[in-house]
């Protein structure tokens, strides 16, 4: 019978606990220091009385172990003063007296741990023991990690942006405080891999980091952050991270030994944790959007492979996604300091975080320092995207299977209406579609002038079908090939690898249509348009689905891809045409509420670990009625993904592993007893979850999803009747009160910098010198403009301006004439807003008309050329020089010797009369 005292009770766990993280548990009168690697010695006598464990390595005493029932778990800390007063006492038999290093107070639920080594001993909470060759590793070096952590020298803020350099400081200041917890939150594109990269170099290197895990949540950001390991070179060594460091991507339940930083995926890192495998398609998602949360999490249990303490440190990219519920037990699981990183956090994640944010730098933040551009919102509003529409009775329809998308025509039995909501799942209008497609092809002059090319352009599609649909249409409106407009989805044929590298770095695609392949946390930095063709109710989500767009990028990278482009990369611009702008929007992905879980959710739940009867019995039930619908062909189809497996027979194995006669043999068998013994509620529930894993093993991602598909309703009605119609088309009214906004701060900038740069000088003071203005001159403005305020970019400028007076403009050439333009409008010199060239032309014509007047002699033919290629060189260069003339195109044509022969002594007086009537 089982000894039913709490204390005993708590004896036994710690125990068992003691025993899985490795130390071998003994009597004091039986003490053996040749079994196992460490010993736990029980009731060792002390000079104050005996120690509930005294733990031993290589037959040193390294540790103490003060035992509490469990119900005195919530004053534990109160213990910690006895135990430290074991590890001071003096230990029978031992003559080192030498205070006992490692501290644990324990009830077999809670254990905390101090390390008296540190500067400041503070205990903490810990997962389980650490291991014997653990503590003895730790004994024998010098300083323990947060003692080696106050020796970190100051950052070299070379190479490093301030946000970064203020992150990384903040940060090493967190560890040296030893919070276990810290936040980084910086806006998307400033650098927060390189940022994580730079501490964990330093940690390994200065600190002496044994192993650090650097955490994401999709398969693609893991991928991701290898490559910029790999590309990273510290300030200090002129060799790669990978040169002086192991690196190691996981893709199997094996952690491979012998390396400092580790890259997984946060699934995969539970999957390692409960010793199973996980199918790489079950890692292209993050499990926060697509994944059901339960209740209770995931239950991870010790591992003996990878103890708590296997990794120091804890780098978690895109925190803000899966650190809660059924996920935070992998985080809690080690002893480990954890960081955080994140464009968006929200409350949740301030308090996982103990609301320890050592950095905040936000996107506003970003495109103040030119690190990121802003955007700009553009809306496409159709009657059908607003409304839905309606299908008539007795009219012919067409029908479209989802998957195979075979076509035939039927008649409609009943009036039909349906919602925007239903648009491209139940009812596809391929005009609401063709309608946006065409609006947004007539809308890009305005939205990006003086444009050759579309700009690279992401549509944000509903589902794969939806996409293809958009495709197709795209193709069409615009008269491309299949190269212009691609998928870009995890479900193509064509390696999406591949096709994002072409969307990223060639001419074609100009135009990418994804579901969430590239959502969030891929870079694609030429792209300077986004289309919303599906509405996003996550606030998250959706500032990362913006955030593909802030990327800058400077001119001559940009025109690799985009060459009519003539600046560097402004801003990007939101289409909008579902509007995803103005939907509510939740903090975080919403819970499931609903009493009728999904298909997709309920096989997701079992395929993850969840032995639940009512989840498991749940699964099987959808899945027998799913099995009565099969055709043949779908029944091959299933079969070819399961080995042969037919659907039926996963789903007898699900309803065998809640049989109790089958979970009562398996607790038998796992408890070692006879068939008329009782196993016990322990082996009974070890039984369950054996049965439920074992049966859910033809479950993986791709697998899942073909069932999804197959128990989709077989067709969607094609509305070919219903026709679309534009009902608004514009800028959104807070681009205009931002476009004011960005004109008062660029006069500001003039007004405060007229004093000290002078071609602002001679523009608002000095007026008649504007002939001595020189394209060095407004280059100096230029520069300044960028370093004190990047975002007031000068062809951003004249885009506020169009927008304000609700109609185009020619578009200037260049960056340099069109800030001339602006300050001349600034200046007051000129009342309207009009490109330089079109004023020096202007110019030109009416001093040509006024030399032809009355008696004075007219210019031939070749003089006229002449002064046309003066007046295009004041276009571009704002002044004429006589040294000019020993360029093209004018030193082709014979240079000074020549124009001095066409307009002899009067040349000088005709360059100084053109500089001073042309910029006038």
């Amino acid at each position: 019978m089982t000894n039913q005292h709490p204390e005993q009770i708590a004896r036994d766990k710690i125990d068992q606990m003691l025993r899985d993280a490795g130390w071998d548990v003994q009597e004091k009168t039986v003490i053996d220091f040749s079994v196992g690697r460490g010993q736990a010695v029980k009731e060792y006598n002390t000079d104050i009385g005996p120690a509930d464990y005294v733990l031993f390595a290589d037959g040193t005493a390294l540790g103490v172990v003060e035992a509490k029932k469990e119900t005195l778990g919530q004053n534990i800390t109160v213990a910690e003063d006895q135990t430290k007063g074991y590890s001071t006492a003096n230990l029978q038999w031992i003559k080192d007296k030498q205070p006992l290093p490692f501290l644990y107070q324990a009830t077999g639920v809670i254990t905390r741990f101090t390390d008296q080594r540190d500067p400041r001993p503070r205990s903490r909470e810990v997962f389980s023991f650490h291991r014997p060759e653990t503590l003895k590793a730790w004994h024998d070096q010098n300083k323990s990690l947060r003692s080696r952590l106050q020796e970190i020298p100051a950052l070299n803020p070379d190479r490093l942006r301030d946000c970064q350099v203020n992150a990384i400081t903040k940060l090493e200041r967190s560890f040296k405080e030893t919070r276990p917890k810290a936040l980084i939150q910086m806006a998307t594109g400033a650098g927060k891999t390189y940022t994580a990269i730079t501490f964990i170099y330093r940690l390994i290197k200065f600190a002496k980091a044994k192993r650090i895990l650097f955490l994401v949540d999709t398969k693609n950001l893991g991928e991701q952050a290898e490559q910029e390991f790999m590309a990273y070179e510290p300030s200090d060594d002129n060799r790669k991270f990978t040169e002086l460091y192991n690196v190691q991507r996981l893709r199997s339940s094996v952690i491979p030994g012998g390396h400092e930083v580790y890259i997984s995926t946060i699934q995969r890192m539970y999957s390692i944790l409960q010793g199973n495998e996980l199918d790489e398609s079950d890692e292209q998602d993050h499990p926060a959007e697509h994944r059901p949360r339960r209740k209770e999490p995931y239950p991870v249990v010790y591992n003996q492979k990878v103890p708590v303490e296997f990794f120091d440190f804890i780098d978690h990219d895109e925190c803000h996604r899966s650190i809660y519920n059924l996920w935070q037990q992998v985080l809690d699981y080690f002893d480990a300091f954890l960081i955080g990183l994140t464009a968006t956090p929200d409350r949740r994640t301030f308090g996982f975080f103990n609301q320890n944010v050592v950095s905040e730098y936000s996107h506003q933040d970003a495109v103040a320092d030119g690190v990121n551009v802003g955007n700009e919102i553009y809306l496409i509003e159709t009657l059908i995207s607003r409304h839905g529409g309606r299908i008539e009775a007795q009219q012919m329809v067409e029908k479209r299977d989802k998957e195979t998308r075979a076509k035939r025509w039927d008649t409609q039995d009943e009036d039909e209406e349906y919602s925007s909501q239903q648009l491209d799942q139940k009812v596809v209008t391929p005009d609401q579609i063709r309608t946006i497609i065409k609006t947004f092809k007539n809308t890009i002059p305005e939205i990006f002038p003086v444009r050759e090319e579309i700009p690279k352009t992401l549509i944000f599609a509903k589902t794969d079908s939806h996409a293809d649909d958009i495709i197709n249409i795209v193709r069409d409106e615009f008269a491309e090939s299949n190269q212009f407009c691609k998928k870009l989805t995890y479900k193509i044929k064509e390696d999406p690898k591949s096709v994002l590298a072409q969307f990223r770095n060639d001419y074609y695609p100009r135009i990418a249509v994804t579901v969430d392949m590239i959502a969030t946390g891929t870079d694609v930095k030429p792209l300077e348009c986004l289309l919303f063709m599906r509405d996003v109710k996550s606030r998250n989500y959706f500032e990362q689905m913006k955030g593909r767009g802030t990327r800058t990028l400077e001119h001559d990278d940009l025109k690799k891809v985009t060459p009519s482009a003539i600046s560097d990369k402004t801003h990007y611009v939101i289409i909008d045409a579902i509007g995803v702008t103005k939907s509510v929007k939740t903090s975080s992905p919403s819970l499931i509420t609903k009493p009728l879980v999904s298909l997709k959710d309920l096989a997701m739940q079992v395929m993850m670990g969840d032995d639940d009867p009512d989840t498991v019995s749940s699964l099987a039930g959808r899945l027998a009625r799913l099995d009565r619908q099969l055709t043949a062909e779908d029944q091959d189809k299933i079969e070819s993904q399961t080995n042969g497996k037919p659907l039926a027979s996963i789903v007898r194995d699900l309803f065998q592993a809640l049989d109790g006669d089958h979970i009562e043999a398996r607790a038998r068998t796992i408890a070692e007893v006879p068939d008329t013994a009782n196993p016990g509620e322990a082996a009974r529930e070890q039984a369950c979850k054996e049965l439920v894993r074992e049966a859910a093993k033809p479950l993986n991602g791709k697998r899942i999803d073909l069932l999804v598909e197959i128990r989709k309703e077989k067709e969607q009605t094609i509305d070919h009747d219903s026709r679309d119609q534009v009902l608004n088309v514009g800028w959104d009214q807070e681009m205009q009160d931002q476009a004011q906004r960005f004109i008062e701060e660029f006069r500001t900038f003039l007004h405060q910098n007229k004093d000290e740069l002078v071609a602002l000088t001679i523009f608002f003071d000095q007026p008649y010198r504007r002939r001595d203005i020189t394209l060095r001159m407004i280059k100096e403005v230029l520069n300044k403009l960028k370093q004190d305020a990047p975002k007031l970019a000068p062809l951003r400028i004249w885009q506020a301006y169009e927008q304000l007076q609700g109609h185009k403009t020619m578009h200037p050439k260049s960056e340099l004439t069109a800030l001339v333009a602006l300050i001349r409008k600034v200046s007051g010199i000129d009342k309207t807003l009009n490109p330089f060239g079109d004023t020096v032309r202007k110019n030109f014509q009416s001093w040509i008309m006024t030399r032809h007047s009355g008696k004075n002699p007219k210019f031939t033919e070749v003089q006229m050329s002449w002064l046309q290629n003066i007046r295009d060189q004041i276009c571009t260069s704002l002044k004429f020089d006589r040294d000019d003339l020993n360029y093209p195109p004018f030193d082709q044509k014979g240079g000074l010797g020549k124009m001095h022969q066409l307009f002899g002594n009067e040349m000088d007086a005709l360059i100084d009369e053109l500089n001073e009537e042309l910029v006038a």
